[in-house]
């Protein structure tokens, strides 16, 4: 038996409890993991308010929380290849195993080794974080040189789409509010404060491209800026593609996450940790997540 942080019916914050529950069995195509850390992203409060049934709406409960994790592998099934019991691992959980737990269940092709220069605290950061920014901009594929705006720069995916976009050559503006705005300029980026009036009036006519993370009104209103609408990559608001602009494509893929465990290992990527929680605590980094207030990346450190 393991502690994971579960939920036993969709709703807010609080239909969430720490449950015990015994370790899952891996099917074919499935690892076991000791969880070492967890990454906490927006997916985890919108798959347990149920807005997003079409992931999870037939998963049975109780359903645990957390998409991305980093640990050790304990088993294998029998179709997984490239993984071996003790390899130290990251990757995606399944909908239903979820990662705010002591032991999961990764995709075993959507799951890679973690290099030896890496922590699982950063490695937990790469699934979901790290591999959004990383297909947002392969799907745009800019030249260096090419001005990007990133709505919502102060978040995980932001920060983390600053600094590839830096490495790329790409000049890259970003809005947040007032209290991110040191960590943003730490990438190089250009800070917008959105909270000190018309947003609009502090921002270029035209940029290359736009990445937005944050959607709604935000994404609405700043669509007009990027150069073509196929240069509008959103990726949280599949309304995008209303305003002629286009969903990120994911890859899941375990050439992916090499890719970022790569850049992170090189110095390129930090994924600007601003707080860890043990398990017990899940639920309050989740909260804060969900306020919209959360800077950088939070991760759920299971040494704690």
């Amino acid at each position: 038996m393991g502690k994971a942080l579960g939920y036993t019916s969709f709703g807010g914050p609080e239909v969430q409890e720490l449950i015990d529950r015994p370790d899952p069995v891996p099917g074919p195509a499935e690892v076991l993991v000791r969880v070492e850390a967890a990454g906490v992203n927006p997916l985890d409060h919108i798959l347990r308010s149920g807005h997003a049934s079409t992931m999870n709406g037939h998963v049975p409960f109780p359903q645990v929380l957390g998409m991305e994790a980093a640990g050790t592998v304990l088993a294998v099934g029998g179709d997984v290849t490239g993984l071996e019991v003790g390899d130290r691992v990251t990757g995606f959980a399944l909908t239903f195993a979820g990662t705010y737990a002591e032991t999961t269940l990764l995709l075993g092709e959507s799951t890679a080794r973690i290099p030896a220069e890496l922590s699982a605290t950063w490695a937990a950061t790469i699934p979901v974080a790290g591999t959004t920014a990383l297909d947002a901009l392969d799907q745009l594929d800019l030249p260096a040189g090419s001005s990007l705006l990133v709505n919502g720069i102060g978040g995980g995916v932001g920060i983390a789409v600053a600094q590839i976009a830096r490495d790329r050559g790409l000049v890259v503006t970003g809005t947040a509010s007032t209290s991110k705005r040191a960590l943003v300029e730490a990438t190089g980026a250009k800070f917008v404060d959105y909270t000190g009036g018309d947003v609009l009036d502090r921002l270029d006519a035209r940029y290359d491209a736009v990445v937005d993370t944050v959607g709604g009104e935000s994404l609405r209103a700043l669509a007009p800026l990027a150069a073509t609408p196929e240069a509008l990559v959103s990726i949280g608001d599949q309304s995008v593609t209303e305003l002629g602009g286009v969903f990120v494509r994911r890859r899941l893929d375990r050439s992916g996450l090499e890719r970022v465990a790569e850049l992170m290992v090189t110095g390129k990527l930090d994924p600007h940790i601003t707080a860890t929680y043990p398990l017990e605590r899940a639920g309050e980094a989740l909260a804060l997540v969900e306020s919209k207030h959360a800077t950088g990346k939070l991760v759920i450190d299971l040494g704690l």
